[in-house]
């Protein structure tokens, strides 16, 4: 009788373009999500927790970027007794979830309705370098309002987020642009809906890429690009190109200029015209609430997302220095972006239903704030309470219980105890504080020995041995000081 082949193990290892998370990175990522969620409630925002599966149908059309369904998202049918059952996706982003809840609950929300949203988003793309299939996203949207005092709010409101985690000011601009400006530029060239004009959209996309001279190109006859290859223009005609141009270098250092730049560039359109007057809204309502251009400016440079958004578009930019993979500065670049979107509910209503929100990038803001050194430290351990006596464990457990309950993390150890050195070992693998020691010496005595390790190896890295003598790091205190005496070594360590 042939043997049966073993079923070969699977392989442990994430799956391509995921990454697991421990300890210290799961930590810091909660406690800025804390902190953001605190400036949204102050702000007036609730907070909104939506399945993370979607139909295919509510999540319509996926990332802005890609044009034929199904791309982009990991999606799945499922089947019933026909064989034609709904197809399933994992949600792209928080905000198509969104325009479902609101569509499927408007009558029993507030409108305005005001939601923040923080988790995963999965997206079955290309993975590369520090770009994830699965990611986090932290989103706050006003939805149900035209005004444009909901733009001006979502901006101020990103302001306070990146000083309340640990971005100063001046470390970061909030950048506004408008689509409906853009709009303008393209009716006075006379590029209506058409191939010539999303030709025209992608090239401006391209600006923070290649600059004004490339786009004038791209614009035109084409350029050679870094590799050396030769990139077709669009075709328009240098007084073709020349209104875009303008449109996208009218910033200046004072609002009002630019915005009169602006007024020149849209030249006789109505809807541009418009954009403009919503730019010059915002900017007073931010500037009555103290945001000035050293946080918050109007700058028309601001492309990307222009394609997706109907009014306003807001990009947040952090300004300070890095270095790259080859040694070179630059500056950190966007951690956020958000605009207006007045279309995504009506798919579902069939009435227009304006809405503006942004989106936080919650894992490039951790990178900035490492880079800024605001995070990054390891994360301090439990107090591990050793076992001498495995047949004294429910005293071991009494006195963790205690330490716990005075708000002190703590554990026992629960390896094998036989080995005192392990137990050491596995304590300084934790990252602890502090350990606790008793035998059946320290029991009868009624004491209890406590050492502190933070102490122990600063003495040992660096001491004399006159030094280490001056210095124990070791004491011996009654048992009913032990809780005392841990938060004493704990505030000495902190301080």
């Amino acid at each position: 009788m042939a043997k049966t082949k073993k079923a070969p193990r699977p392989k442990a290892e994430t799956p391509k373009g995921f990454r697991d998370y421990f300890g210290v990175e799961v930590t810091e990522r909660a406690e800025m999500l804390r902190k953001i969620a605190g400036v949204y409630h102050r702000y007036g925002f609730d907070a909104l927790e939506t399945s993370a599966v979607e139909t295919v149908e509510a999540l319509g059309k996926f990332l802005p970027d890609v044009d034929r369904p199904n791309e982009g998202v990991f999606a799945w049918q499922e089947f019933d007794e026909d064989d034609k059952g709904d197809w399933m996706a994992l949600r792209y982003d928080l905000t198509a979830p969104l325009a479902r809840v609101y569509a499927q609950y408007r009558n029993d929300l507030p409108t305005p309705y005001r939601r923040y949203a923080m988790g995963p988003v999965w997206r079955n793309e290309k993975p590369g370098p520090g770009r994830y299939r699965q990611f986090y996203q932290c989103d706050a949207d006003t939805v149900g309002t035209a005004s444009m005092a909901a733009d001006a709010e979502i901006c101020a409101m990103l302001a306070d987020t990146l000083e309340e985690v640990g971005i100063p000011r001046g470390d970061y601009l909030i950048r506004v642009n408008n689509r409906k400006v853009l709009n303008g530029v393209l009716e006075v060239m006379g590029l209506d809906e058409g191939d010539q004009r999303d030709a025209v959209l992608r090239t401006i996309d391209k600006f923070d890429k290649v600059g004004e001279e490339g786009v004038r190109a791209l614009l035109t006859e084409g350029r050679l690009d870094a590799s050396g290859a030769y990139i077709d223009g669009v075709g328009l005609t240098h007084a073709q190109a020349k209104p875009v141009l303008a449109f996208l270098t009218s910033k200046s250092d004072d609002a009002a200029e630019t915005l009169a730049n602006l007024r020149d560039a849209v030249g006789e359109s109505a809807m541009g015209a418009d954009g403009v007057q919503e730019l010059e809204a915002i900017a007073d309502l931010l500037a009555a609430q103290g945001y000035g251009p050293d946080r918050i400016v109007i700058d028309p440079s601001v492309v990307r997302g222009l394609g997706y958004y109907t009014g306003p578009v807001y990009e947040a930019e952090l300004t300070f220095e890095i270095f790259d993979d080859k040694g070179r500065k630059r500056q950190f670049g966007s951690v956020a972006g958000g605009g207006r979107y007045d279309d995504l509910v009506k798919r579902f209503t069939g009435q227009a239903v304006p809405a503006t929100g942004v989106s936080i990038g919650v894992d490039r803001l951790l990178a900035a704030l490492r880079e800024k050194g605001r995070i990054g430290g390891s994360v301090e351990g439990p107090v591990v309470v050793t076992v001498m006596d495995r047949d004294r464990m429910a005293e071991y457990q009494a006195m963790v219980a205690e330490l716990r309950s005075a708000g002190i993390r703590a554990e026992v150890y629960l390896g094998n105890p036989k080995n005192f050195g392990n137990q050491m070992k596995y304590a300084d693998r934790r990252g602890s504080p502090v350990a606790v020691i008793a035998g059946s010496d320290e029991f009868d005595a009624g004491k209890v020995q406590i050492k502190d390790l933070v102490l122990g190896a600063q003495i040992a890295e660096n001491a004399t041995l006159e030094e280490w003598k001056e210095r124990p790091s070791q004491f011996e205190v009654p048992r009913d000081q032990l809780v005392a005496k841990v938060r004493e070594i704990l505030d000495g360590q902190d301080g």
